[in-house]
């Protein structure tokens, strides 16, 4: 049987989603909690992949042994060295940098390929468009079969080279017809949807630390998608402007996506406890010949079928978006951060290179100033750390989702100042310094709300969490594909001041969600069925009573830390 320990350090893993969407995560049948221990001096326990380990049932098919982590189990990803859980971390961030960096590539050469190909602006856009909208498709498939197979399912790894992303992307470079260019690159990322950047990285994340340690990794995952659209536009434009031309931006795009597969296959093992328990059970069956029946805790009672499982996952994000205010209002504030990124995709070579007549890879400079922003904004993520500690010992280490959005309500009240300044100096004769500027506390503001909301959401619904955040993609997606389409007509009707200042007014309308949800968040998740309740949320131990909580006796599903399906 499972050791259990009563230490502090102490951490509980959930079983994840019951086949009734109804049940609270407290009540899942056959799924009690398991303790393993997690500290930098947890000694290695000796593998229990072992055919006379005892595990509790009396192996046969209707009472199996069932398959649980044991105490310091060097097998389970919590357990895992601090060097070995970095460096996945980075190269998960580097997968999601890879992925967005390729959505704006090619857009620092469009003014050049929109002559070479005789199209117009808007065609040229729907690339960057459709790309986008695949980040929204992908993850509704791949994310569930990603519970079912493990998260190490990639593209990119896969033997089936005419399927990789990057083989696409050197494709797309000898594509010359503008509809064939918009459609490579829509099923180039829709294929490129099931790579772990965009499907699994998440869940890897919380598969390996815990709600207390992963404030630096989830901040260094969670910036990575504003990173890479920012340096694309600055080689693509460098490179359209050589000898090389705009097409060269594809290769590019090849040589980082084959480098990152490369990078994949060494570094990235399966991190899923599920998968993993359910790897070992089936070692355990065939070492004893399969006269002996090993299930994983993770299975127990739990339906396997591949189209239940899309059924039942694909069905939630919208449903939480239909019945969840947390997930429908910190989707649409993601959503209106994110694709105002993508806008300045159209925005900014109207406003630098035709009104102020840069070059294209001057124009692509300018997204400097968001860079700089966002690099800024992955500094503050150990100040947001600090603040969440605190808040943690205040109430005896207990879980505080609410802790996690300290920094995004500095981000909502800089964020409408940002794209003001930007929309009303944008225009000459006012120096060209002074919008570019202005993009650093724009990529300040949606790095940090970024990272808080969506650390809050994982601290928020726990084993529900990947349709919460999927739920985030799938709205960030929709509004990002629009935004840079409706950006030329209204930046030529509105001109440039006012064409930014409805993005403006649009984070100015979304300022008070963050403020919002620190005062009510815990009204609202005590009347939610999916979501924790506070007197759920009680530190890893009882050894030291908790501090009494300040709000009204609350119900829910007991949480401390847990697997996140995504």
């Amino acid at each position: 049987m499972a050791t259990t320990a009563p230490v502090s350090q102490t951490t509980t893993l959930h079983a994840g989603d019951t086949d009734e969407d109804t049940a609270p995560a407290s009540h899942v049948p056959g799924h009690s909690p398991s303790r393993i221990v997690h500290t930098k001096s947890a000694p290695r326990a000796p593998s229990i992949d072992k055919p006379f380990k005892k595990y509790p049932g009396s192996g046969t098919h209707a009472d199996p042994h069932v398959v649980d982590w044991d105490l310091a189990d060097p097998e389970n990803p919590f357990n895992w060295s601090t060097r070995r859980r970095w460096s996945i971390t980075f190269q998960l961030a580097m997968a999601t940098f890879t992925v967005s960096f390729c959505s704006s590539c090619y857009s620092g050469g469009m003014a050049s390929m929109d002559r070479e190909l005789h199209m117009s602006q808007e065609v040229g856009i729907l690339g960057v468009s459709l790309y986008v909208l695949g980040f929204g498709l992908g993850p509704l498939v791949f994310a569930p079969l990603g519970e079912l197979y493990g998260r190490g399912v990639r593209s990119d790894t896969t033997p089936r080279p005419s399927s990789s992303p990057a083989l696409w992307r050197g494709r797309s470079a000898q594509r010359v017809r503008p509809s064939q260019l918009g459609s490579m690159r829509d099923t180039a990322d829709c294929v490129h949807a099931i790579y772990v950047a965009l499907t699994n990285a998440g869940g890897a994340l919380s598969d390996m630390w815990t709600p207390r340690e992963r404030g630096i990794a989830s901040a260094l995952y969670g910036t990575a998608p504003w990173m890479g659209p920012v340096l694309g536009p600055i080689v693509g434009g460098w490179i359209s402007e050589t000898r090389l031309g705009w097409r060269f931006s594809f290769w590019i795009m090849f040589i980082v996506a084959g480098l990152n597969a490369l990078a994949c296959l060494i570094i990235t093992p399966e991190t899923f406890g599920p998968v993993l328990l359910r790897r070992r059970a089936r070692r355990l069956m065939k070492a004893t010949g399969g006269q002996v029946v090993y299930i994983s805790k993770f299975d127990v009672g739990r339906s396997q079928s591949i189209m239940h499982i899309l059924r039942r996952d694909m069905g939630r994000p919208f449903y939480f978006l239909a019945t969840e205010p947390i997930v429908l209002l910190l989707a649409t504030y993601i959503a209106i951060a994110y694709a105002t990124l993508y806008a300045f995709f159209a925005a900014y070579p109207i406003v630098f290179q035709e009104h102020r007549h840069f070059s294209a890879g001057e124009g692509g400079l300018a997204f400097l100033g968001i860079g700089v922003g966002n690099l800024i904004g992955l500094s503050f993520a150990p100040v947001q750390n600090r603040l969440y500690w605190r808040a943690m010992d205040k109430y005896g280490g207990r879980t505080i989702p609410e802790a996690r959005l300290y920094l995004p309500m500095v981000g909502g009240i800089v964020l409408p100042i940002s794209l003001f300044w930007f929309a009303w100096t944008s225009d000459p004769p006012v120096h060209w310094i002074v919008p570019v500027l202005a993009g650093v506390p724009f990529g300040f503001s949606c790095a940090i709300i970024m990272q808080g909301l969506t650390q809050y959401l994982m601290d928020t619904y726990s084993i529900y969490c990947a349709s919460a955040i999927a739920s985030t993609v799938v709205t960030r997606s929709a509004v990002a594909f629009v935004f840079p389409l409706i950006s030329p007509a209204m930046y030529g009707k509105l001109g440039d001041a006012w064409a930014c200042s409805v993005f403006a007014f649009l984070a100015l309308a979304c300022m008070p969600v963050p403020f919002l949800f620190y005062r009510y968040g815990s009204w609202v998740r005590s009347r939610s069925k999916y979501a924790l309740h506070d007197e759920f949320l009680l530190p890893p131990a009882a050894a030291a009573p908790a501090a009494p909580l300040p709000e009204k006796k609350r119900v829910g599903p007991p949480e401390d830390r847990a697997v996140c399906l995504l």
